[in-house]
């Protein structure tokens, strides 16, 4: 019979949270895997430009703090793995991670895979994603400073976020595509007082987004009602359909998930499965902060390290 190959901590997936975590777990020899499927730093390595990271009084290139932490985390000895993790299974001390390399056992399991989020699916948009076309208002907000938007979206989150866009911006045209808004009646009577920054459009699709010389300069839609195409000039477009956790591995799993399928965690970044934590933006309740992520990251570091001690420390 094959020896099981057995590991104090499996990192599911590899960005700031999972980075983060790694360096402080490493650097206190816990022995630590990190298995990521797509790009080593998640979304933070795919932004263009971060601007609200403590310590950078200029703001850093997201693949540039990707790869700072990759190599933090390497430099303990954090084993880093391109491969997908299919299913976790809870075995009472030890965990079984399915994986595309096989098998492979951990006394403890951190999820980071983070969310995704939900894309609008047209003409545009991921050509000028990140420059031009943003999902985070905190993040690239003040890029657009004085210059017009276009927020997408009728919930929470994107009135939210609309709001918070006119500290910048000297216009939004917010798009909206059934009659009425989603978001409560608090955020609703909120918007009210921004009237002279944000016109909503109701019945409004948005069908393409156009751009000159590498940036966008429009959005055309459509009007519902009287079916002809609307254009809404622009130097930006955000936006707020949904997030789309990355949790599908974890469906055949014992881990409690949020109504969104979002981790839900306790104080400690614990699961309800003895063992199994999880941290940065697949958390239920995450602030979706590349800081609060590599926070989240130490935190549950330090709540691993806790959980080990008196079962193999």
């Amino acid at each position: 019979m094959a020896e099981r190959e057995i590991h104090d901590v499996v990192i599911v997936g590899a960005g700031p949270a999972a980075l983060s975590a790694a360096i402080y777990t490493t650097r206190e020899d816990i022995d630590t895997v990190i298995y990521e499927k797509g790009v080593i730093g998640g979304l933070a390595a795919v932004t263009d430009w971060v601007d609200n990271y403590p310590g950078f009084a200029q703001g850093v290139a997201g693949m540039e703090l990707a790869e700072s932490l990759q190599k933090q985390a390497e430099r303990f000895g954090t084993d880093i793995r391109l491969g997908e993790v299919l299913s976790i299974h809870d075995e009472g001390e030890l965990k079984r991670l399915e994986t595309t390399d096989g098998e492979v056992y951990a006394r403890t399991i951190l999820i980071t895979t983070g969310s995704d989020y939900k894309k609008l699916g047209i003409p545009g948009e991921s050509e000028y994603y990140a420059r031009g076309v943003h999902y985070c208002a905190t993040c690239d907000g003040a890029f657009y400073r004085d210059k017009r938007v276009v927020v997408v979206g009728g919930g929470n989150s994107a009135v939210q976020e609309a709001m918070f866009l006119t500290k910048f911006v000297s216009h939004i045209d917010l798009l909206v595509r059934s009659d009425k808004f989603r978001a409560s009646e608090i955020l609703q009577e909120e918007l009210k007082k921004h009237t002279d920054k944000i016109t909503v459009h109701f019945n409004t699709t948005t069908d393409e987004i156009i751009g000159e010389n590498g940036k966008v300069t429009k959005v055309v839609g459509t009007d519902k009602k009287t079916n002809k195409k609307v254009e809404f000039p622009t130097d930006g477009v955000f936006v707020f359909i949904g997030l789309k956790p990355n949790t599908q591995f974890l469906k055949d799993s014992d881990v409690l998930l949020d109504e969104i399928g979002m981790v839900i965690t306790n104080a400690y970044l614990e699961t309800n499965v003895k063992g199994v934590f999880a941290a940065g933006d697949v958390r239920s309740g995450a602030t979706m902060q590349i800081a609060s992520a590599t926070g989240e990251g130490a935190t549950a570091a330090l709540m691993i390290r806790k959980y080990l001690e008196p079962h193999h420390m």
